[in-house]
């Protein structure tokens, strides 16, 4: 697979590998992956939250502004 960057992008992680002393590549591989990883987070949360609906756990729009009251007033 290959990966276009734009001219900028380029640049700017050439800047950011030579700050870090490390590789270009590698340091485009390690943000993709921690990318990868934090949209399985998402996705799994997202999931838990259809998940709660279903089961009709859930706050109305009233009870949240509530909450948020008793938070500012403590």
């Amino acid at each position: 697979m290959e990966v276009h960057l734009t001219t900028e992008q380029q640049q700017q992680l050439a800047e950011l590998a030579s700050q870090r002393g490390r590789d270009a590549d590698a340091l485009a591989q390690q943000a993709i992956s921690r990318y990868l990883a934090e949209e399985a987070r998402f996705v799994e949360a997202v999931k838990l939250g259809e998940a709660a609906l279903e089961r009709g756990e859930y706050l109305t729009h009233e009870q949240v502004g509530e909450r948020i009251d008793r938070l500012i007033r403590s």
